[in-house]
């Protein structure tokens, strides 16, 4: 199969230093190994790395719907700058694709990955020159044309 997915994820992280935005996508549908990939990045690198879900479900708990929409970029952001670290890892993204939160999933990314280089766990896949999140008749469906970030993914040659 080639290079592994965590060889791989370590040497785009060095190659997004000099990119604009630092933002490292690991593209793959459930159940392909994102998370082991994840934790092997941060094990070889000492990255830390963020249940998203679980973060900011914590944080916005008691919260109101609007507070949510309103607040969960800056949540999202306290978050990764807590860390204090120059890369961070992210896994389990899936509230960011809430449609009641109204956001913008990869917009959100970029904005994390202009201060420090994040590697995000994507569950979805590659589609010609698009990376896609969900079906297209899905309420979450997203697609994005693969530029302005690194793909690494099982489906992408390295």
């Amino acid at each position: 199969m080639g290079e592994p997915l965590a060889e791989r994820s370590i040497r785009s992280i060095e190659q997004a230093a000099k990119l604009y935005h630092r933002l490292i996508m690991l593209v793959a549908p459930a159940g392909m190994g994102k998370t082991a990939v994840l934790q092997e990045v941060h094990k070889r690198t000492n990255a830390p790395l963020f249940n998203v879900n679980l973060e900011l479900s914590r944080r916005m708990l008691d919260l109101t719907e609007r507070q949510r929409v309103l607040q969960l970029p800056r949540i999202l952001s306290d978050v990764v700058d807590a860390a204090q670290a120059d890369v961070v890892l992210l896994d389990n993204i899936e509230v960011l694709f809430d449609v009641s939160l109204k956001q913008d999933p990869l917009r959100l990314l970029q904005g994390l990955s202009r201060n420090k280089t994040v590697v995000a766990a994507w569950g979805g896949s590659i589609d010609g020159e698009h990376m896609v999140y969900a079906k297209p008749d899905h309420p979450e469906y997203k697609r994005y044309p693969l530029r302005d970030f690194l793909v690494v993914s099982p489906e992408a040659s390295a």
